[in-house]
């Protein structure tokens, strides 16, 4: 049977630190992520531009566009957030889909006799998406307090004139923190979901019908896209009713 493990294993120690395969994913992706930033800006300058460049280019202008919809005029204070978002978790979510990873296994750092992924889709560790809802909570709440001010940000929860509104406050006050629980649990669920599925059809088929995994794979691919744009979308939408329900009012 194939190794499923909801919980990321450690693969080797830093000082005492333990390393997990996705932590170890992560980092990979995080350097490629640097790497296609430094070359983006590398490319602007050159007067003979390549593909991959005007494909990016073009990516690039389309997301700043839909943003842009949601955020309106303050799109170029905030597409940086929000396209960083975007982007990190679109390529954690298509890396878990490369081949190797999940597939390479080694001995773990824990028990010798068991063997683990080398490496594993970050997104599909808990702790990875917990930490970026919040990030993305924590992010709305300060441009919230940074865009309404101290006291137009407790009003935005709180009444005193009116004893129904503080009841509604706290219970807006709740479902602040809840975002944290949704944003974390649909990236997580989605992805993972989609990794074990890929895993148990690759344990069941044949190799020489590994080609009928390609459908599974086309739509994991769509899937991670569309999580990637839902949890920057959500982020993109939340800000902007933190930053506007004092005019609003």
């Amino acid at each position: 049977m194939p190794h499923i493990s909801i919980k990321a294993e450690p693969i080797f120690s830093v000082f005492n630190f333990p390393v997990t395969n996705s932590f170890l994913t992560s980092l990979i992706v995080t350097f490629l992520f640097f790497f296609i930033a430094f070359f983006y800006y590398s490319e602007i300058k050159k007067t003979h531009k390549s593909t991959f460049f005007y494909l990016l280019h073009y990516a690039l202008r389309t997301l700043y566009n839909f943003f842009q919809t949601i955020i309106g005029n303050k799109i170029n204070i905030f597409f940086t957030l929000l396209g960083g978002i975007f982007f990190y978790i679109i390529l954690q979510n298509w890396i878990g889909l490369l081949p190797g990873v999940g597939s390479i296994l080694i001995k773990s750092a824990v028990h010798e006799s068991e063997l683990v992924p080398l490496f594993r889709g970050n997104n599909s560790d808990l702790n990875t998406t917990i930490g970026l809802a919040i990030l993305a909570v924590f992010l709305i709440q300060y441009y919230s307090i940074k865009y309404l001010g101290l006291q137009g940000y407790v009003k935005r929860f709180f009444n005193i004139r009116n004893p129904v509104d503080i009841f509604v406050g706290v219970l807006e006050v709740i479902s602040e923190f809840s975002k944290v629980v949704s944003f974390s649990f649909r990236l997580f669920g989605n992805v993972f979901a989609g990794e074990v599925l890929i895993t148990i059809l690759a344990f069941l088929i044949p190799t020489v019908l590994s080609f009928a995994l390609f459908p599974f794979l086309v739509l994991e691919i769509f899937v991670g896209f569309i999580q990637a744009l839902v949890f920057s979308m959500l982020t993109a939408v939340f800000i902007n009713m933190a930053i506007s329900s004092h005019h609003e009012e």
